[in-house]
Formats: C-alpha cells, sequence, structure tokens
C-alpha cells in the first residue's frame, strides 16, 4: 500500500479551488476532496499535485488524503485539528492576514535548541512556534495564507540529521563536503525541513506561497558574474545548480502557481505525460540557470489574488542578468510581466521579494558605490578588490542593482498615485 512520505501542503486557494501538494513513496492516485490525479515521477520520487475546482465560496471544509482509497492523512490518531480548505467569499469585501518569513534554518524544536556541531543556540523555529499558538486559538484568528520568502532549506548549512545521511552515502573528503551534492540530496533536506508533525500540520491547513534566496542553492549564488565565472569551474557545481533548481520546481515553485496557470505551464503537462521526467526538469534547470549569462531564461516570479488584494512575488535571485553591460534583478521579459501584473483594481498591491528593497542610507550607499567600482568605475585595478568586498559583504541587494531599483521604485510611485489603474 502507497503511503505518504510528505505533506499534504494547501497551496493555492482562492474563493472556488484550491491545490493540494503530496510526495509518496510510490506511484498512485491521489484523491482530495473528491478531486484526484494520478502521481508523476522525477529520477524515481513520486508527486502529485491534486486540483480540486468548483468547491463553495466563503466555505471551510475539512479535508483528508487518500492513495489508492485508503486514507493516509490525518493519521487515526492525529493530536492535532483536521486540515482545512478555507475559500475565499470571492465578494472582495472581506480582511486579508497574511504571515510571512524566511530563513528556516533545520532546527530542533526543543531545549536547548543547539545544534550537534556545536553549543550555540540556534533559537526557536518561528513557523513552529506561530503553529502552537495556531493550537490555542479559534480557527477564525488564524491567518489566511503564509508567505515564505526564501531559504526554506540550506544547501550549503545542512542539519546534523542531513549531514549523517552524507556522511554514510557518499563521505564528505571530497566537495562539496558538508554541502548538498544533488536532487537526491535534496529531496533529504525537504523531508527534514517539513517533516516535522506540527510543520506539517500548519503547512497543510494554511495556503502558503514560496520563494527562493540564495542558501536554497549556494551562499553569495548569483552575486555577480565574476562569482559565476568562478563557481563554473567546480566538477561538483553542475549537479548542485540542476538538483536545487530541479527540487525547487516540484517542492515549491509548482504550488505556487494558480489552476489557470497550470494549465499554461508545459513542463508541468510534459512530466505527466512520461514516466520519469528527471530529463524534461534537469533540462528546465539548465535553461533557469543559464538566464544569468544572458540566456532565454526562465520566469519564476508569480502573482496570487486574494480577493481584491494581490500578491506579486518578485524572483530577486533565480533570474538575475549579470553582464556588467546590463546587471539587472529580472531580465526585460520578466519585468515587463511584472509591471503588467501591476495593472487592475486591487484594493492593495504587495510587492514581495527575498532581498530587501529599502536599506539604511548609508549601507544603501556602500552598495551603489561597490557596483560602481566593480563595472570599473574607479578603473581596472580596482575592480579586483571591489569584487572581493561585494562578495565578502554580501553587497548584492537591491541597491546594488541600480537600473533595478530606480524602475522598481518608479513602479511604486506609478501604483500608488493611481497611474497604473488609470492605464489599464
Amino acid at each position: 500500500m502507497p503511503d505518504l512520505l510528505l505533506g499534504p501542503l494547501l497551496r493555492h486557494v482562492d474563493d472556488t479551488s484550491a491545490t493540494v501538494w503530496v510526495e509518496t513513496d510510490a506511484p498512485c492516485e491521489v484523491q482530495v476532496l473528491s478531486c484526484s490525479t494520478p502521481t508523476f515521477t522525477v529520477a524515481g520520487h513520486h508527486y502529485a499535485l491534486v486540483v480540486c475546482e468548483g468547491l463553495e465560496p466563503g466555505a471551510t471544509v475539512p479535508y483528508a488524503v487518500h492513495l489508492d482509497g485508503e486514507q493516509v492523512w490525518p493519521l487515526p490518531d492525529d493530536p492535532y485539528p483536521a486540515p482545512t480548505v478555507r475559500t475565499r467569499t470571492g465578494d472582495g469585501g472581506e480582511a486579508f492576514r497574511l504571515l510571512f518569513g524566511s530563513c528556516r534554518v533545520t532546527r530542533p524544536h526543543e531545549p536547548p535548541y543547539t545544534l550537534a556541531r556545536g553549543d550555540d543556540a540556534v533559537g526557536v523555529d518561528a513557523l513552529h512556534a506561530y503553529a502552537k499558538r495556531m493550537l490555542t486559538q479559534d480557527e477564525p484568528s488564524w491567518p489566511d495564507a503564509i508567505l515564505l520568502l526564501g531559504d526554506q532549506v540550506y544547501a550549503d548549512e545542512v542539519s546534523p540529521e542531513t549531514l549523517a545521511y552524507i556522511e554514510r552515502t557518499r563521505g564528505t573528503d571530497r566537495p562539496p563536503g558538508e554541502g548538498v551534492a544533488d536532487f537526491e540530496e535534496y529531496t533529504v533536506l525537504y523531508r527534514e525541513a517539513w517533516g516535522d508533525p506540527l510543520i506539517r500540520w500548519v503547512l497543510s491547513t494554511l495556503p502558503s506561497a514560496m520563494v527562493f534566496d540564495d542558501h536554497d542553492v549556494h551562499d553569495d549564488w548569483n552575486t555577480s558574474a565574476a562569482w559565476r565565472t568562478q563557481m563554473q569551474t567546480e566538477d561538483w557545481w553542475p549537479a548542485r545548480i540542476e538538483g536545487g533548481l530541479m527540487s525547487y520546481w516540484l517542492y515549491q515553485h509548482l504550488g505556487n502557481l494558480s489552476p489557470a496557470a497550470l494549465k499554461q505551464d508545459e513542463v508541468w503537462a510534459r512530466l505527466k505525460q512520461v514516466d520519469d521526467g528527471e530529463e524534461i526538469l534537469r533540462e528546465h534547470a539548465r535553461t533557469a540557470d543559464a538566464e544569468a549569462d544572458g540566456g532565454k531564461g526562465v520566469r519564476w516570479s508569480y502573482r496570487r489574488d486574494y480577493g481584491d488584494v494581490r500578491l506579486l512575488v518578485l524572483d530577486s535571485r533565480g533570474g538575475r542578468v549579470l553582464d556588467s553591460g546590463d546587471r539587472s534583478m529580472v531580465d526585460k521579459a520578466e519585468w515587463e510581466w511584472i509591471v503588467e501584473q501591476t495593472r487592475g483594481c486591487a484594493s492593495h498591491l504587495l510587492l514581495a521579494s527575498s532581498l530587501p528593497v529599502l536599506l539604511p542610507p548609508a549601507i544603501h550607499g556602500l552598495e551603489a558605490w561597490n557596483e560602481a567600482v566593480c563595472d570599473g568605475a574607479w578603473g581596472k585595478r580596482w575592480m579586483r578588490w571591489g569584487e572581493k568586498i561585494r562578495q565578502g559583504a554580501d553587497l548584492e541587494h537591491w541597491a546594488a542593482f541600480r537600473l533595478s531599483f530606480v524602475r522598481l521604485m518608479r513602479l511604486v510611485e506609478e501604483v500608488g498615485s493611481g497611474e497604473c489603474a488609470r492605464a489599464r
């Protein structure tokens, strides 16, 4: 009998639809709320995103997960409330509360909150703590959705449990040493990050939106063209970047999409038509990675509408163009798409980025100065030192992409003045 390895995760929810993501240990039919779909396979791992449409607006509906007709979630002795789908009313008049956070280093959930590699306390997982708070509250007071702004997993700073797995399977004597090497090891990271019972419960109940940041792949990921040139000389890097982007698409990005967007997604359609879609997804990852070098690229930015509140999640990491003559956070086509999504009659537009946009003036000026130095403003002699400073001090926020920062600020001004709505 097939069983759940991970999930369920409640992902996209609107007034009449919901999507639920799972990972299973074998191919099977997955059923949620009388909606079903077969799993698809990537590199021997099995996934499903169940799309439930035709739901009643403004309803709160408990749900269960069945695999090949047998209920596997919630568990018979589950101490937590049944997972629920709470649809929006669709009239645009209801309040909207968004919970957000980032940088979820996998950590112990009991005192003294220390990792095996040292005695320093890493602190409490804020999502775990918030889930405990939710258990003391009535459901109407819960957030309507959760936004996870980067670093769901740390590929370059793994937990003791994942490190033990790496030591058992390949050892740490050769690069990337204690870091994640490939797609298979990424699946272990995600299982640990989302496998805690309380984390599983909260992610099964709150609709979630996600985006990556550097540690999902590597510290300083896509900081600069010089950084990319350096990393591309490493023999282990291709497997890391492909595994990181493949797993991101499967575990995070797929569930970000609305039912309408899923119907237009070519990768999603192709994966469901083959016995194992590893090469399809690996090719997609290579295309996405090539964008920083001026390739065609992939759009990771996406939009969510919660009634008349619009959430626009900006990819400020994977879609960068790093040529010194045209450095930007996203390429031209993706920026045009972002601008188009700001048009309309939303009462509130939420712009989400995994990297800070507004910084203290001194830091903003430092990052802008460093970008100019790295581009040769002080001559070639200083370019190398500017790059060392950029990587060493993480000077890679929006302020370090001056033209992108200016464009974004102009867009915010246009939205705030009502020009975008009038331009429609």
